[in-house]
Parts: structure tokens; sequence; C-alpha cells
């Protein structure tokens, strides 16, 4: 790991083209749509992007689990010893989280999405941000291709349990 280059022309790109650019266009996007008092215009549009960006991320993740394919099924033991970390990680922060939202006595409605959010990953920034840098072969694009497997199912075990654990936590 410490051989490992990172070319920061290309992280300051990779920030710029998945973080900044994004964050900017949704802001302006917004402001142009929201209106104080009728918030018509934005909800509409963003019912009709929806679509559109379920499709973009189920192609991005079938894409990726294309490409990485032939080296996920030569190495199983690669993917386990890379899932297990963020198995751990993953539930231990959100029973963390989830303890700490009831000992706070936040409502099901706050806590449960706070904890979603919080134990989330953001794998697909990962996932741009690795191909960027180190290429779709990497060890780094395989690692945020685990990391995408394991996240989606794991976090609709946490759904579950939260919808499940619903009566813990005092009415909303």
């Amino acid at each position: 790991m410490s051989d490992v280059t990172v070319p920061w022309d290309t992280l300051l790109l990779s920030v710029l083209l998945y973080v900044v650019i994004p964050l900017v266009a949704g802001v302006l996007t917004r402001k142009a749509l929201e209106n104080k008092q009728n918030h018509t215009r934005l909800n509409l549009f963003v019912q009709r992007l929806k679509p559109v960006s379920i499709a973009g991320l189920l192609a991005t993740v079938v894409l990726l689990f294309g490409f990485q394919a032939e080296t996920i099924l030569a190495k199983p033991l690669a993917i386990v010893l890379i899932a297990i970390p963020l198995l751990i990680q993953t539930y231990g922060i959100f029973a963390l989280a989830y303890a700490g939202a009831k000992a706070m006595r936040l409502p099901h409605n706050i806590a449960a999405p706070a904890c979603m959010i919080g134990t989330s990953n953001f794998f697909e920034l990962a996932v741009a941000v690795a191909i960027s840098l180190f290429g779709l072969q990497s060890g780094a694009a395989l690692a945020t291709v685990v990391g995408v497997l394991v996240e989606v199912p794991v976090m609709l075990t946490l759904v579950f349990f939260a919808n499940k654990t619903r009566h813990w936590f005092e009415k909303e």
C-alpha cells in the first residue's frame, strides 16, 4: 500500500466531475424549479427524473459487475476477505447509531433514516473515483464493486430490521 501513487490531478478531476458538478447542477436546478409557496414544479421534475436515475444506477451496477465478473469468479476468497470487514463495519455502525437514536428518544421516522445514512458507504462515488484513479481492472475498483455487492443486501436487511423494530421508538 505504501507504494500506491495517487495522481492528484486525476483525483481533483474526479472530485470535480463526480461531486462538484452534480452538486452545483442540483442546487441550480432546485433554485430554478422551487417556489417557496408551491413545490409542484420541483416535485414533477423529481417524479419524471426518478425512472432515469434508477435506470442509470442499475446500468452502472450491471456494467461494473460485468467488467469485474471474471475477477469475482476467479478470486472468491478475495471477495470474502473484502466483504467481511464491510459487513462488520456496516452492521456495527448501524447498531451504535440505532442504540444512540433510541437513547436520544428520537422518533422512528428520524432515527431509521439517520442510521441508514450514517451506515451507508456511498460506494457509487467510491466506484467512480477508484476507476478514474486506478483503472477498471484494479484492485481498488474490485473492492468498490464488492462494496456495492455487499452493501445493497445489507442495507435491505437493515431496512427490514428498522421496520420490524418501529415499536421500540416513541410514536412520531
